[in-house]
Order: C-alpha cells, then sequence, then structure tokens
C-alpha cells in the first residue's frame, strides 16, 4: 500500500507540469489583448499618453513565452507565489483563497443533493426492476443529463419572476450575520447543479444494486428467511454503494465546470465567477492560476477516492 501511495504522488509530478503547460499556453490564446485593454482603461483615466513598451515590461509581457512560463513557475516552485493579476490589486493567491470558501459551499451543497436525489431513487429502481417506478427513475436519469444547467437556470430565474414575483436571492449573505439567508443563495444553484449529478449517481447506483441483488450471498440471504428490509439494507446497499465513491471524485471536474456557470448566473462571488471576470479582463496570471488550482485540486481528490476506495473494499489491493 505504502509503494503504491509512493507511485501516485510521484505520478503526480510529471501530471502537474503538463497541467501548468497546458494550462499557460491555452490562455495566451484567447483572443484579444490583455495591454490594449489595459491601455484603453488607463487612457479613459488618464490625459496623458500611455507607453505600451514600458507597459509591457513592468508586467513582464515584453519577453518570449518560454521565459514567461519559466518565470511563472519559479514563483510557484520556490515561493509558493501563483503572481499578481494585471487589473486587480493584491496577488492570485490571494484572489483565490478569498473565494474558495464560497465555491467549496456550492460543490458541497450540489454534492450533497445529488447523492440525497440519486442514490435512493437508483435502490429504488434497482429493487423495483422494470416497474413503473423504475421506468419514472430511468427518465428522470435520463432528463437530468440530457438538460443543460444553465437552461435550467434560466428558467429558475424568469418564470418564477414572471408568475409569482418571486426569484432566487441574488445577494451573499455573510454566514455569521444570517446564516440561513447565506445558505438560501446556494439552494437554488445546488438543486440545478445536483440534479445532473443526480442523473449519474442514480444510474450507478441502480447498476451496482442489480449486480449485488444477484450474487451468491444475496440469495444465501433470502434462502434463510430474511425479510426484504434487512437483506436489502444490511447485505445489498453497503457493497452496492462502493463504487458510488469512486463516482463523486470523477464528478468533481463536472462540478468545477457547473459552478463556473451556476455563479455567474446567480452571482455568486466564487471562484467560477472570478475566473470569468478574468476571463473578459484577459487577465492572464489570474486565469492561468485559477485553472492550475482547479486542475490540482481535481488530482489530490482523485488520489484521495482512489486511497479510501481500497479502504472501504478490504478485496481491493494495491501493490
Amino acid at each position: 500500500m505504502r509503494s503504491y501511495i509512493i507511485r501516485r504522488v510521484l505520478l503526480l509530478v510529471p501530471t502537474f507540469f503538463l497541467v501548468t503547460i497546458l494550462v499557460f499556453l491555452s490562455v495566451r490564446f484567447i483572443p484579444g489583448d490583455a495591454i490594449d485593454l489595459l491601455m484603453y482603461r488607463m487612457e479613459t483615466v488618464s490625459t496623458g499618453t500611455i507607453d505600451r513598451a514600458a507597459l509591457e515590461r513592468r508586467l513582464g509581457l515584453d519577453v518570449p513565452v518560454y521565459v514567461q512560463y519559466a518565470r511563472w513557475m519559479g514563483g510557484i516552485l520556490l515561493r509558493g507565489d501563483l503572481g499578481k493579476p494585471l487589473l486587480q490589486s493584491g496577488t492570485v493567491g490571494g484572489l483565490i483563497s478569498g473565494r474558495l470558501l464560497v465555491t467549496i459551499e456550492l460543490g458541497l451543497v450540489s454534492i450533497l443533493i445529488g447523492l440525497l436525489i440519486g442514490v435512493p431513487i437508483g435502490i429504488y429502481s434497482a429493487i423495483k426492476q422494470n416497474t413503473l417506478g423504475d421506468y419514472v427513475g430511468r427518465s428522470f436519469a435520463i432528463f437530468g443529463l440530457a438538460t443543460p444547467n444553465f437552461w435550467l437556470a434560466t428558467l429558475l430565474l424568469v418564470f418564477p419572476a414572471i408568475w409569482w414575483g418571486w426569484s432566487p436571492p441574488l445577494r451573499l449573505t455573510r454566514i455569521g450575520d444570517d446564516p440561513l439567508a447565506h445558505l438560501s443563495m446556494f439552494i437554488a444553484p445546488g438543486l440545478i447543479l445536483g440534479t445532473y449529478l443526480a442523473a449519474g449517481t442514480m444510474r450507478m447506483t441502480r447498476t451496482m444494486m442489480l449486480e449485488v441483488l444477484r450474487q451468491d450471498y444475496i440469495r444465501t440471504a433470502w434462502a434463510k428467511g430474511l425479510r426484504e428490509r434487512v437483506v436489502i439494507l444490511r447485505h445489498a446497499i453497503k457493497n452496492a454503494l462502493i463504487p458510488v465513491v469512486t463516482l463523486v471524485g470523477l464528478q468533481l471536474p463536472l462540478v468545477v465546470g457547473g459552478a463556473v456557470i451556476m455563479e455567474q448566473m446567480f452571482a455568486i462571488p466564487g471562484l467560477g465567477k472570478l475566473m470569468i471576470d478574468a476571463l473578459f479582463d484577459r487577465d492572464y496570471p489570474l486565469i492561468s492560476g485559477i485553472n492550475l488550482f482547479f486542475a490540482f485540486a481535481v488530482m489530490t481528490i482523485n488520489l484521495f477516492i482512489d486511497l479510501l476506495y481500497s479502504y472501504l473494499d478490504p478485496r481491493i489491493q494495491y501493490k
């Protein structure tokens, strides 16, 4: 087990460097020029002439791309510094840490809603296979996977406001001021994002439950005369839900991508909205820093999920 952990951690090193290269270069292919945008903003508040070459030197954009990458990686590896944004005050790391908790809250609410909806429906569909309830549950899964999140968010924002004069809260309240108002900000986007996650969770739960219910030890439990509740809750669910843990780790990139859309549409000041603002501003260091943080978080959590999977299922041995 220890050797497996060491190999996985060492494998993260080349993966991390590959991700940094892809993130750094992909940002440079975004249409538009940050210098032009910055000069336009400076000219609107200044009557003097802006020297483009001097501005590029001050921001470190006057050197080749590979030199910029080397400086960026040097700051990350030697000082843990993701750099400074082009158009905002502070540091990239400081801006990320200031928005991180909001995005984590949205992600946790979405995953929790997805599990609370998807797991019970998946279990019920497996137990009542090929019945009306099973068909309804499978139809829900297809609807959840096929329906775009932004479309559901648009419906939730527009139609309740037209019909009933109600709309979800669009202003974040500090948790210390009003915990209920703070939590209510995440219910609507969490429900929309959680519906998509619930669809995949439901299908995985149903598939694994059907497989487990056909195992010999389940037949033995039935033959011993155990009640259905005991067979399902004590024997079947415990083993069927183990792969769902892995699915939660695989859904993390979906949570990240969905959070970007939901935060923008519901005006939630998290990392997703920060990245959208950075994209509009062509803020290369900020975009690179946020993407790199998301990539590192996904890699780390997937490693943790792999190790947790072996703990939950002793039959799995890593060598």
